[in-house]
């Protein structure tokens, strides 16, 4: 117990501080190499099959044949998509669609989010997994050496000889230049690996992920002393050690491959529609990001491989979309139903797909409107969420 006074108060209060953060950190270690990312949630939305909605695929190039993208990205103060509109009765469920990457010199001109979040009853996280145990600090820091060994691939193999010859050189070509004389990540699983050449290469060609939206939503949230509702679905592992024993057994799979070619394919010659989409999310198009919805599938789907392995299987984690849809539209009807004003965040292709959130929820609703069209009802005159439902 910290008792203490004075100036050692505010050092007292920062070791607690530190403290919970390495609890944290050492929880979503062990966990990192079982979600194949850096964060504890694998988010479903825009994760299902939606081949018919992306772009032909793309030729291989010759090696050296891969040049700069050359990529424009918009920069300054841009307003974004605007919001969708979800209509219960006199209650109304604002939901922004998310996009990622976006380009990073930009700045969301966020005010109608704001308007919207100063007066809504509840705020909704993305849906998504959450793959969690019940480990302590101690124990988990135990297992940090084999959540990170999990992370590479088995018997201390480097990719050039798990991936075919030519794949290994479009993938050497592009590691030399977006990732330099990077040697340990030739010991990486080929999920991994690819992921981080993906984010190095959305970097150098002025694109990241994150820090653009949920800033914005934290600030909020924090003026109001309120707190994110979450709507993702926990799974517990109850054995997080053999979980780790048994995918560091699991080694390279066709799907694997298959996944890094797709991705190079994207890196080598997909960053422009990349760009392109993020740039119709920044300035508002729906237009382009109607007519490139489920761009983006492919790529959720590789880096969501883990939900594949059979480690995941044999734990009940690789069929969980339609649990998590389900958990979704049961916190939605919630907020519809207690709330006159809430608010949610969405994949943009989930609102923009005939399959997607937006699609099951409406036929639980009055209406559902994009935010190029117009109603009937005057949102200056919704109550705020204060006065809710007896």
């Amino acid at each position: 117990m910290c008792v203490t006074t004075g100036v050692r108060m505010r050092g007292c209060m920062l070791g607690l501080h530190l403290l919970e953060r390495i609890r944290r950190m050492a929880r979503q270690l062990v966990m990192m190499c079982l979600l194949l990312a850096t964060a504890p949630v694998i988010s479903m939305a825009g994760a299902r099959d939606d081949a018919a909605a992306l772009p032909p695929a793309v030729a291989a190039p010759d090696v050296g044949d891969v040049r700069d993208m050359e990529t424009v990205v918009v920069t300054g103060v841009q307003p974004g998509p605007g919001l969708w509109r979800v209509r219960r009765g006199t209650h109304t469920l604002y939901i922004l669609g998310t996009q990622s990457p976006l380009p990073k010199a930009m700045t969301w001109r966020s005010d109608e989010v704001r308007e919207v979040l100063a007066e809504a009853g509840v705020v909704l996280g993305p849906p998504g997994v959450t793959v969690g145990s019940d480990i302590g600090i101690l124990r988990g820091l135990t297992m940090l050496p084999a959540a990170m060994r999990a992370s590479r691939n088995p018997d201390g193999a480097t990719l050039d000889a798990l991936l075919p010859a030519d794949l290994y050189q479009r993938w050497s070509t592009l590691k030399a230049r977006y990732l330099g004389r990077d040697r340990g990540i030739e010991r990486k699983r080929p999920a991994i690996a690819v992921y981080e050449l993906y984010r190095a290469a959305l970097d150098a060609n002025g694109l990241r992920e994150g820090r653009v939206i949920t800033p914005v939503l934290d600030e909020a949230l924090k003026a109001r002393d309120m707190a994110l509702t979450p709507t993702t679905l926990e799974v517990k592992i109850d054995d997080p050690r053999q979980a780790l024993a048994d995918f560091r057994k699991e080694g390279t799979k066709p799907e694997d491959v298959a996944c890094m070619r797709h991705m190079l394919d994207v890196i080598e010659r997909g960053l422009p529609q990349v760009a392109a989409r993020a740039n119709a999310w920044a300035v508002g198009d729906l237009d382009v990001l109607r007519a490139t919805a489920g761009q983006g599938a492919r790529v959720q789907a590789c880096l969501s491989s883990f939900l594949q392995t059979e480690t995941a299987r044999k734990r009940g984690l690789d069929d969980l979309e339609m649990q998590v849809r389900a958990h979704w539209l049961a916190a939605a009807d919630e907020a519809l139903t207690r709330h006159r004003v809430s608010f949610a965040t969405l994949s943009v292709d989930d609102l923009l797909g005939t399959a997607g959130y937006l699609a099951a929820l409406r036929p639980r609703v009055d209406a559902v409107l994009a935010p190029d069209e117009a109603d009937d009802v005057d949102d200056g005159n919704v109550t705020p969420a204060d006065s809710e439902m007896p």
